[in-house]
């Protein structure tokens, strides 16, 4: 301890520092009991105590000062009318606090927090913690049977910011270790989705509000959520499963039963009770993917089972209960489905308040390679035998898959696939350039077929698309497939203007695309996708 006269602070303890005539001396009081030990000379004990508690304070002001004449006891009155009601006694610890003529030049002050309510002890070390009182936290304890003293133990408890350092070093690293989870342990290098994935971790930890996962077919959203659930079980957040349902699976009564459950003879066929996959997913987490294929029926049920945790099963008129993290996942963009009659306004507000946008594949280009060892890894995970590219054959897969003309229609799905088809044509477990020409040959061909049926233009203009021409329409659907992949639209209009800019002294890719979409009423974001302009 310091040469400082040191200055205890504390509240008098109706209970603990409770004691009358000579057997009192036979039990541990610890604000007695704080001025007993050799070690630690206390010069000035600041007593806090309620008016009502005056006679015990004077009792134990008289025994302090028996056992440490050396000790100034001083008296403070301070006022609550429940000691159990955090506002009330912080503000009378503050207020004590703001008024008290601190002098840490000179003193040092050490506050006990044994003694008191636990809203008491609370109180006290926020104001330690904040600054409010200039001093140590101290602890003490009662003896042990073999000690034969009163006196017990004391530890002092050092506010360090050096001990808050590995602290936050910890929880940084903890963070970590959840991002990496989420991301399947690759090593992305894509700014925007690595801050898109600390987000959806920082929020997903944190809250059990319903989070809507957005993006195009393969964009890893149902194994997003896997992981999400995966991450919180871990963390002792959800007990209960993971249920897993593609809504486009579902029509009709079967829907509704498939969700919500059914009792005995609800329609023809129900031979039995089904209890539903929201009762399922009780405690745990429901991934509805493809939400906006829900009926408009399930989508009401659906709203009011997110509300008020509980709904009727289909031929019921007895409520069941379920309390269940809703994620859902679409591909579509769900305020058009809601001005089109197709989704329900009330529910897309209820499940929009945390809405993150997965991005295809294409619009992360830097996470090709990280992407491509990770597929080969979980080959050789599931096969047992290991498989490599040479360089040659890595270099031209990189390149292709990075290219403007990789679409990747399937995103994350077209690419597991063609590395899965690439290791097993593989002798040797080497990768050569002619398998790699191959597969790129192969996926051209895949994506130009889906490129014929891909009805853009009637999924973009809806209604007006029966005004444009044969010949128009062909032109457009092109227009429309290169902006849907493309991650801005300078880079669209490269693309689509390849030849024609290059007879050009000065070139705007972007503008000359705009004026093409404006003759069809349409603006960038109604055909990016969500890239940026």
């Amino acid at each position: 301890m310091s040469r400082r006269k040191t200055v205890a602070v504390g509240l008098l303890g109706p209970t603990l520092d409770q004691g009358k005539g000579p057997n009192r001396w036979d039990r541990w009081r610890p604000s007695v009991a704080l001025c007993q030990h050799e070690d630690l000379l206390v010069g000035r004990f600041e007593l806090l105590f309620q008016r009502r508690y005056t006679a015990l304070a004077h009792t134990v002001t008289e025994d302090i000062r028996r056992v440490s004449p050396e000790t100034e006891v001083v008296h403070h009155e301070i006022e609550f009318e429940d000691a159990w009601d955090l506002e009330e006694v912080y503000g009378a610890l503050l207020d004590f606090a703001r008024a008290y003529p601190w002098n840490p030049e000179k003193e040092d002050y050490v506050v006990h927090i044994t003694t008191g309510t636990h809203i008491a002890q609370i109180s006290l070390f926020l104001l330690a913690e904040a600054h409010h009182v200039p001093g140590r936290l101290i602890q003490t304890s009662p003896p042990s049977r073999a000690e034969g003293n009163t006196a017990g133990m004391y530890a002092l408890i050092d506010l360090d910011l050096s001990k808050y350092d590995r602290l936050a070093a910890r929880f940084q690293r903890e963070q970590k270790e959840g991002l990496s989870f989420l991301k399947s342990g690759i090593d992305t290098r894509n700014p925007g989705f690595n801050r898109l994935i600390e987000r959806i971790e920082h929020v997903a930890i944190r809250s059990r509000d319903p989070l809507l996962l957005m993006g195009p077919t393969g964009a890893g959203k149902s194994q997003l959520a896997r992981r999400l659930h995966e991450l919180k079980r871990t963390r002792r957040q959800v007990a209960g499963e993971f249920v897993e349902v593609n809504c486009a699976t579902l029509r009709g009564d079967g829907a509704m039963s498939a969700l919500f459950g059914h009792v005995k003879g609800a329609f023809t066929g129900a031979m039995a009770d089904r209890p539903g996959l929201l009762r399922k997913a009780d405690g745990g987490i429901l991934f509805l993917d493809e939400v906006g294929e829900l009926g408009q029926d399930e989508q009401a049920m659906l709203l009011r089972a997110i509300e008020e945790k509980a709904f009727f099963p289909l031929g019921s008129d007895r409520e069941v209960r379920s309390d269940f993290q809703l994620i859902a996942g679409t591909n579509r963009d769900l305020r058009r489905e809601v001005e089109k009659g197709r989704f329900r306004e009330d529910l897309l507000a209820r499940i929009d308040l945390w809405a993150f946008r997965l991005p295809g594949l294409r619009e992360r280009p830097e996470d090709v390679a990280p992407n491509l060892d990770y597929e080969l890894d979980r080959h050789a995970q599931a096969t047992g035998e290991a498989v490599t590219f040479n360089r040659e054959a890595r270099e031209r897969f990189v390149a292709f898959a990075t290219g403007h003309d990789a679409r990747w229609s399937g995103n994350f799905r077209d690419f597991n696939a063609a590395l899965r088809r690439m290791a097993t044509l593989a002798s040797g477990g080497r990768i050569t350039r002619e398998i790699v020409e191959e597969e790129v040959e192969r996926l051209r061909e895949a994506w130009r077929r889906d490129g014929e049926g891909s009805g853009l233009v009637d999924e973009v203009l809806a209604d007006r698309a029966a005004e444009v021409d044969p010949f128009d329409r062909a032109q457009l659907e092109e227009v429309l497939r290169v902006s849907r992949g493309a991650r801005s639209m300078s880079e669209a209009g490269r693309v689509l203007f390849a030849v024609s800019r290059t007879r050009k002294s000065s070139v705007n890719d972007a503008d000359r695309l705009r004026k093409y979409l404006a003759r069809y009423g349409l603006a960038w974001k109604d055909v990016s996708g969500g890239a940026r302009p």
